[in-house]
């Protein structure tokens, strides 16, 4: 069940920037500011045309940016596992997600349900993604304003989430793992990846945790620099359609986990009528950048207490899906140990042959860290998609800066910006 966090934990615009909102009025001549497209605070590429007047911001202008990197068209000249590669650049702060999300979408094309042990890693892996993503959102909300060191306190430990995927993987930043009812190969089954997950969990995270809260939850400069400042209200978070960690900070109480339940999310998702992971959902009322922060910080907490849930109770049995047709990689055994396996991963790798695509359409979804990705896929019955959409979280939430920044002053821009977390993969598209 959602809880709401402490009403104190955010309050609403402030007086002088309502006033101003609803007089408008000029005091002189307009000035125009460009912010972006590379700017220290954007974090990325893009741009924001700024109106001030004198250092109150009557007007922005957001633009998506430059990167022009044709994720969406590339869908359509790449087969069900190759494009996986792709989508991991959208999200670059927590790749692994991008590939969960993209072959959920593929697997309900297909109607191939995956295995226990599958669904159990990739909803521990969904969740080291979104504790990747919130580690660095929260820690340049610190640096933005100039308190170094909370970057410090966050950075750090996402470290070790690479190394876990390094470990599994043999990537470290694009992973790329999932493929068509399973996983690029299965988990080693040594022990030492529930052994690397709990040290960075309770060893390193726990820790990194407490201290970014002392340093910051009480901070007189951080709590001025962020409470009241690009306020949300509920109406207009679900009129803008936003979703994730910005909408549940202006207190919308939608979790994807919870409302459209799919991995081990779900009851009943091994088989044998086990329970879904137990955690909340975080809400606040405040609806501005602290209670974002707010957010954020305690989901990462809830993130901790579903992988403990998960990593010393993986099922065992094949990761891969069994299916009786020539759309699942066969067993690395089958393939080196008889001429069907290797007949089978020859056609699928190299000629393409192997795909057996419905002709239908598709929409899969996951909770991500900045709210709903989703990918809706169009095919045709060959190997290669159709047609290739994405749903950004990013692009979304980034369409309601306009109606955040207007009203404040200059310097707000980094609080308000660094709050929405915008991957700019996930814009310019």
């Amino acid at each position: 069940m959602p809880f709401t966090l402490r009403p104190d934990q955010g309050l609403d615009v402030d007086a002088e920037s309502t006033a101003y909102l609803r007089g408008h009025v000029d005091t002189g001549d307009r000035w125009v500011l460009n912010f972006g497209p590379q700017h220290p605070a954007t974090h990325t590429t893009l741009r924001l045309v700024l109106e001030l007047d004198g250092e109150r911001i009557a007007r922005c202008t957001p633009h998506i940016g430059y990167l022009h990197s044709g994720f969406e068209k590339l869908g359509e000249h790449l087969d069900y596992n190759q494009y996986v590669t792709i989508v991991s650049r959208m999200d670059y702060l927590s790749p692994i997600h991008n590939d969960i999300t993209w072959h959920g979408a593929v697997e309900r094309l297909f109607d191939i349900g995956i295995t226990p042990r599958c669904k159990a890693v990739r909803t521990i892996l969904n969740e080291l993604a979104r504790i990747q993503n919130h580690l660095l959102c929260v820690g340049a909300a610190g640096l933005d304003l100039g308190a170094f060191t909370a970057f410090l306190y966050c950075f750090n430990p996402r470290e070790k989430i690479y190394d876990i995927m390094d470990y599994v993987f043999g990537q470290r930043f694009h992973p790329d793992g999932t493929r068509v009812g399973g996983m690029m190969q299965d988990i080693p089954d040594d022990g030492v990846f529930a052994r690397m997950v709990r040290s960075f969990l309770h060893d390193d995270l726990e820790q990194a945790v407490r201290d970014c809260e002392i340093l910051l939850n009480r901070n007189r400069i951080f709590i001025e620099r962020t409470r009241g400042i690009g306020h949300l209200s509920k109406e207009d978070a679900i009129a803008w359609s936003i979703s994730g960690p910005m909408a549940r900070a202006s207190g919308v109480r939608r979790d994807l986990r919870k409302d459209m339940p799919y991995l081990c999310y779900q009851d009943n998702w091994d088989g044998q009528g086990a329970e879904a992971v137990k955690f909340q959902v975080p809400v606040s009322e405040g609806g501005d950048a602290y209670a974002r922060f707010l957010v954020r910080v305690e989901e990462i907490k809830q993130s901790i207490r579903i992988i403990d849930q998960l990593i010393d109770n993986i099922p065992k049995g094949p990761m891969d899906a069994f299916v009786d047709s020539k759309v699942v990689k066969p067993p690395k055994r089958d393939v080196y140990g008889s001429i069907e396996g290797l007949i089978q991963h020859f056609e699928l790798i190299m000629t393409n042959r192997g795909w057996k695509a419905p002709i239908g359409e598709a929409y899969g979804w996951n909770e991500g860290p900045n709210g709903e990705q989703g990918f809706y896929i169009v095919a045709d019955g060959s190997p290669r998609p159709w047609r290739v959409k994405t749903r950004p979280a990013c692009f979304i939430n980034y369409s309601v800066m306009q109606k955040l920044t207007e009203g404040h002053m200059l310097a707000d821009i980094v609080a308000i910006l660094g709050s929405i977390n915008i991957v700019a993969a996930e814009l310019d598209r």
